[in-house]
């Protein structure tokens, strides 16, 4: 009973709540006068659920990882200490620190791969008064990686740039393995290769190279008898390497195809640039090319060169196919602005990643960038005629296809100008400032002041004049799409008594009627010239057979503006002056037959 009457009183009292329930809608829908439509209600409650679409590894932009720059301070400072161990003969490293900075790869031509001295090393990090605890290689005792000099024409400069390469046991210091330190000594600011990187970190559709400031002290124990001091080597700078840890740290394809070009100018190059397994094979001709610095499967690569050299496909396909448009762009208006001119076949890298026909430029070594007026006003050596805007790169196939192409260089127009309002003089002048609390205070000092290229006037005078070296180059730019290009002087020829010079086209963008101006003459400086002639549209002009001896030849193209070219060939005389434009040749006879030897 007691159970039923609990039931009771629980379903009375749920019919009460009931009531109130019903009673309180009611008012409530009374006083608001407002229907509830269900339909509407539910409609506003589903969830809208969006699904972004698959894309194509193709289609994919080049993308940096930013937080790899985090310990890009513009002025910071690391000191590293290194000492000097003679190693063992099996890896190399059995030298002294003597024979070390005495060894070069300058001399040997058409290996990437030449040997060179090494020693160990113990790589520690410190402060200005040594190595630090909690820091890399603090209580090392034995070695922890190798050092070599690095570069090619550097290595032969008073002060040596350095590569230190860490044992795996070591581990990395800041993620790196591989530790570039570069003097740039020819830079008399040692900033541009820093700067150049710093700008570019804030640019899409490229990849920086993250840079440190480093002041090097070097123990020397290979001597006898060893020295027990560590000696300032002065200020270097520390650039990033790329290879499969950058790949892995800037969250780019490890497995990826990776080449840094030594001569490279996109042509196939078939007797050099052979897949793995083919026979002829040579791994070692093959990187006087292209250094090999990722996956070995080749077959991409001479599929792509062997249609960017097909002249029967059209290059909007190819470009399309096989380049990224921001990418692109954006790497070669960095290069002209900043005035990198050695990026034409040399001094960048190209990265596919291993599933996708897809190449991308990434830049490398900026230390000669941003010289122009240097040059002309300090080493009174200014550059070939024909480096200047897009002409610097017409005699790469792939730029020279790709520039003919109008709305590609309204692209490349467009890029330039988006770079120009970025890369302000005002900014530059920023960086330079910060950058300055560093080189003044090591560069003017010794070891650095002794080997200062120039004076300390010098000095500040080419940092007055960084910051208008990219108008200078911007308004070159500008002249370079009204001028004709540059093109190549061919081999003089006799026939029938005849000697017959000729030469390619030079391309007019506009396509204006060239004018080719034609002198030959017994010495370079044309003084005693035996025949001259302006042709129109002729690629091509003949003169009677000359007697033995040494004769020069020059052309230049003009368009109907009176815009000028030179060709890329030029003479360069026994002190060191250049004459652009020209070729010489030997007449030779022995009585019976006349033969031409011409320059290379």
């Amino acid at each position: 009973m007691k159970k039923l009457g609990r039931a009771i009183l629980f379903i009375l009292g749920f019919l009460c709540v009931v009531l109130i329930s019903i009673y309180t809608l009611q008012t409530n829908s009374e006083e608001s006068d407002v229907e509830i439509d269900l339909g509407n209600l539910t409609e506003f409650y589903e969830e809208e659920v969006k699904i972004e679409e698959p894309v194509s590894i193709d289609d994919v932009p080049l993308e940096d990882n930013m937080d790899i720059y985090q310990y890009d301070d513009l002025d910071s400072v690391v000191y590293m200490y290194v000492t000097i161990r003679k190693g063992n003969s099996s890896d190399n490293t059995d030298h002294t620190w003597q024979e070390v900075n005495d060894s070069t790869k300058f001399f040997v031509v058409g290996s990437g791969n030449t040997t060179v001295d090494k020693a160990e090393a113990i790589f520690q990090v410190g402060d200005e008064n040594g190595p630090l605890p909690g820091e890399f290689g603090y209580g090392e005792i034995i070695p922890n990686g190798t050092i070599q000099v690095r570069g090619n024409t550097s290595s032969l400069r008073s002060q040596k740039s350095y590569k230190i390469e860490l044992f795996d046991s070591a581990g990395e210091w800041r993620g790196q393995s591989t530790i570039a330190l570069n003097k740039h000594q020819g830079d008399i600011t040692r900033i541009r290769n820093k700067l150049c990187f710093d700008l570019m970190k804030n640019l899409d559709g490229l990849t920086s190279l993250r840079t440190q400031f480093v002041v090097l002290y070097v123990k020397d124990e290979t001597t006898n008898p060893p020295s027990d001091t560590f000696v300032s080597y002065g200020l270097y700078t520390q650039i990033e390497q790329p290879n499969r840890t950058f790949l892995r740290n800037h969250l780019l394809d490890q497995d990826a195809q990776l080449y840094k070009p030594n001569f490279f100018e996109f042509f196939r190059y078939e007797d050099q640039l052979r897949l793995a397994d083919d026979p002829a094979y040579n791994k070692e001709y093959f990187e006087t090319i292209l250094e090999i610095k990722g996956n070995q499967d080749h077959s991409k690569l001479i599929t792509m060169l062997t249609e960017v050299n097909d002249w029967s496909i059209p290059i909007e396909q190819t470009f399309e196919k096989y380049f990224d448009a921001e990418n692109y762009f954006t790497w070669m208006a960095f290069n002209i602005l900043i005035g990198n001119l050695d990026t034409d076949s040399q001094n960048f890298y190209l990265y596919s990643p291993q599933n996708s026909q897809k190449w991308y430029f990434l830049p490398w070594d900026y230390d000669g960038s941003l010289t122009r007026q240097e040059r002309t006003l300090l080493r009174s050596v200014d550059l070939h005629y024909y480096q200047r805007g897009i002409a610097n790169y017409w005699g790469v196939v792939l730029h020279r296809r790709v520039l003919t192409i109008d709305t590609y260089r309204q692209q490349l127009d467009k890029k330039i100008n988006e770079l120009m309002n970025y890369i302000t003089p005002e900014l530059i002048d920023e960086y330079i400032s910060t950058y300055r609390s560093v080189t003044d205070q090591y560069v003017l000092q010794m070891p650095d002041l002794l080997y200062l290229n120039g004076t300390v006037d010098d000095y500040n005078m080419v940092f007055e004049l960084l910051p208008t070296e990219m108008q200078l180059n911007y308004e070159y730019y500008l002249e370079s799409l009204e001028s004709p290009m540059p093109f190549f002087l061919g081999e003089p020829q006799i026939v029938d008594n005849k000697i017959i010079f000729n030469w390619d086209e030079a391309y007019d963008f506009d396509a204006q009627n060239i004018t080719y101006q034609f002198v030959l003459s017994r010495n370079w400086d044309l003084t005693d010239i035996i025949y001259q002639q302006e042709i129109t549209n002729f690629l091509e002009i003949e003169v009677d057979l000359l007697e033995p001896g040494q004769y020069f030849w020059r052309v230049i193209a003009v368009n109907e503006d009176g815009k000028t070219q030179y060709p890329f060939d030029y003479f360069r005389d026994i002190e060191g002056t250049y004459h652009y434009g020209m070729r010489y040749f030997y007449i030779l006879s022995d009585g019976q037959t006349t033969t031409i030897a011409s320059n290379e």
